[in-house]
């Protein structure tokens, strides 16, 4: 069953992407990283937390036998605290995880709310579910209970079905979504989207990547300055699917090690229409995490990242 957002913004706002298909391009080549290090140049495993702190003494002056003030320390500490859309899916889950393990403060919103497993970490996540209208694809969100606090939103909305479905999940859901989290004044907004195949344009005008690519669009021009869309290709990991577990790392972190061990033998053969439907690599829900994580925690972390750019974004808060 697929799902799309309903939002009613404070004041009139269009949910269609604010920049058209060339100066889509044009933002998106702006943002694109010129340096694959320069945008994890501060992040560290206590990223998580930002303090500011003021201290006050008195002038101890430079008399012998006086004894100094005291010292008065206030501290203003701000904790990050992530609203994850699709928190309890297979790439959500991970993100909410992850986020725990750094300190994060993580309130999941999706469709069926707490997930069934046990795992310890589950606890720590504030999960919220949504109210499904009559349409079955659409539904109801009350972004004041959702947003408030909040100092950044990761959307992992997407899925297949028909072409309007398509376009809704994939596309308008995520559009509501950035403009409910710009007019919040929430400062960063972290989309997950999929990678650029070298596809045919007849099938790029598909549903689903027209989809992706109008979130994309909204997010880079609503954010311009702090908007992060990672675009991996395959996702593997252990995804739980109504109490069951799939090992799609059986078939992912093989192909991923092959795939890496052989890249310069085959990037010639990158060039060929729909080859990165083979030779395009995995990348572990982990490593799409952890890459969220350098996203959250810092500040010049914005932009088009690739394949390659999310997994040395995920190295960069595992070392």
């Amino acid at each position: 069953m697929m799902m799309s957002l309903s939002y009613a913004p404070p004041a009139a706002i269009s949910t269609a992407p604010s920049s058209s298909s060339s100066s889509y391009l044009a933002s998106r080549r702006a943002l694109l990283p010129t340096s694959r290090t320069s945008h994890f140049p501060r992040i560290c495993h206590s990223g998580s937390h930002r303090a500011g702190i003021r201290c006050s003494y008195a002038d101890a002056g430079i008399k012998e036998n006086v004894n100094p003030g005291t010292i008065d320390v206030v501290a203003d500490v701000k904790t990050e605290r992530v609203v994850v859309l699709g928190g309890s899916g297979f790439v959500g889950s991970a993100i909410c995880k992850a986020a725990v393990s750094k300190g994060i403060e993580v309130i999941s919103l999706s469709r069926s709310g707490r997930p069934s497993y046990t795992d310890s970490w589950v606890d720590q996540v504030t999960w919220k579910s949504v109210i499904l209208l009559p349409a079955g694809d659409v539904f109801y969100v009350n972004w004041d209970e959702v947003f408030v606090g909040a100092t950044a939103v990761v959307s992992t909305l997407g899925g297949f079905g028909s072409e309007e479905q398509m376009l809704r999940i994939n596309g308008e859901a995520n559009v509501v979504a950035v403009n409910a989290a710009k007019d919040f004044g929430i400062s960063k907004f972290i989309l997950i989207s999929v990678h650029d195949y070298n596809l045919p344009s007849f099938l790029l005008n598909s549903g689903y990547f027209t989809g992706k690519r109008k979130a994309e669009s909204e997010v880079l021009s609503k954010y311009p300055n702090s908007g992060v869309v990672l675009r991996p290709a395959f996702i593997y990991g252990k995804r739980k699917v109504d109490g069951l577990e799939i090992p799609l790392d059986f078939i992912g972190k093989p192909l991923d090690n092959f795939l890496s061990a052989t890249e310069n033998f085959i990037k010639p053969l990158s060039s060929l229409p729909g080859s990165d439907l083979l030779l395009a690599p995995p990348v572990s829900v982990d490593d799409v995490a952890y890459a969220v994580i350098n996203a959250i925690g810092d500040d010049d972390f914005f932009g088009v990242f690739t394949i390659e750019q999310i997994k040395e974004a995920a190295a960069a808060i595992r070392s």
